[in-house]
C-alpha cells in the first residue's frame, strides 16, 4: 500500500479541519503535517481552537503508527494525548512534526512540535498510541 503525499484526509473528522499530511518517513519515525488555517479552527477570542492542535497531534501519530504495523495485521489509536499549549496562533498555517521516540510491541509514544509560519514553537504533545 502506498501513500502518495502529500495526503489531504477528505473524509471523516480530519477532512473537517482540513489536515494535509506532507511527509512520512518510517525509517526515521517522522511525520509531519499542516491546516490551513479558516474561521472555523477558531475560539471565540480569536486564537486556533486547541483541540485542533491536540486532534493533529493525535491523528498525525495515529497514521504513523498505523501505517508501521498495518502490514501485520494490527491497528493503531490513541491511547493519551497531553497537550501543552506555548503559545497561540491567531492565522496562516499550524505545522506539525511528530518524532516516533518508543516503538514498542504494544505502545508506541510520540512527541510532536506544533508551530506557527514564522516557526516558533507554539504546542508541544506526547502521544501515547495503543498497538493492538
Amino acid at each position: 500500500m502506498e501513500l502518495q503525499l502529500p495526503y489531504v484526509i477528505e473524509g471523516g473528522f480530519d477532512g473537517l479541519y482540513g489536515l494535509v499530511v506532507d511527509t512520512v518517513d518510517l525509517d526515521a519515525g517522522v511525520v509531519e503535517a499542516h491546516v490551513d488555517v479558516a474561521d472555523h479552527h477558531l475560539q471565540p477570542a480569536g486564537l486556533v481552537h486547541g483541540g485542533v492542535f491536540a486532534s493533529i497531534a493525535e491523528s498525525i501519530t495515529s497514521i504513523g503508527t498505523w501505517w508501521a504495523v498495518q502490514a501485520d495485521g494490527k491497528s493503531a489509536q490513541g491511547l493519551s494525548n497531553q497537550t501543552s499549549f506555548l503559545r497561540p496562533i491567531l492565522g496562516g498555517t499550524v505545522h506539525a512534526v511528530a518524532r516516533a521516540r518508543h516503538r514498542g510491541r504494544t505502545t508506541w509514544v510520540w512527541e510532536v512540535e506544533i508551530s506557527d509560519d514564522e516557526q516558533r514553537l507554539c504546542s508541544l504533545v506526547r502521544m501515547t498510541i495503543a498497538v493492538r
